[in-house]
């Protein structure tokens, strides 16, 4: 098959670069997700009395209610909480974004993949009852 030995030299040399380039790819992939995982985004209501951090799945992971917060109605107040939610999700997946550009290629279809999931699971669903 293969008529001379530059032939088999050259087709060596793109199994290793192919090889190398999945090894790296992959590695990448690894240190994104670690990245990705330790995030928490954060958002602070204008009167400092509503601060909401979310995990890296865009869970509630803490609440912190200011002694203000007892001026107002409950219906305000757990209106309040739930637009800060959305807002530390979209602090999330800000943080998301630039973990993502500054790991992997800009025009990488996986970071765009990673991107896209999360900003459809961060977004807040329209049908999503409100309090």
């Amino acid at each position: 098959m293969w008529t001379d030995e530059a032939a088999l030299d050259a087709a060596d040399r793109r199994l290793h670069q192919w090889e190398s380039n999945l090894a790296e790819r992959a590695e990448r992939a690894q240190s994104l997700s670690a990245r990705v995982q330790a995030l928490t985004g954060t958002a602070t209501s204008a009167d400092r009395a509503v601060t909401v951090t979310v995990d890296a799945t865009g869970a509630l992971s803490g609440l912190r209610l200011d002694e203000r917060i007892r001026q107002h109605p409950a219906a305000h107040t757990a209106q309040l909480i739930l637009e800060i939610t959305s807002a530390a999700r979209a602090d999330l997946l800000r943080q998301v974004t630039e973990a993502t550009a500054g790991t992997l290629d800009q025009d990488d279809p996986t970071g765009q993949a990673i991107v896209e999931s999360y900003r459809s699971r961060l977004r807040p669903d329209p049908g999503e009852a409100h309090a």
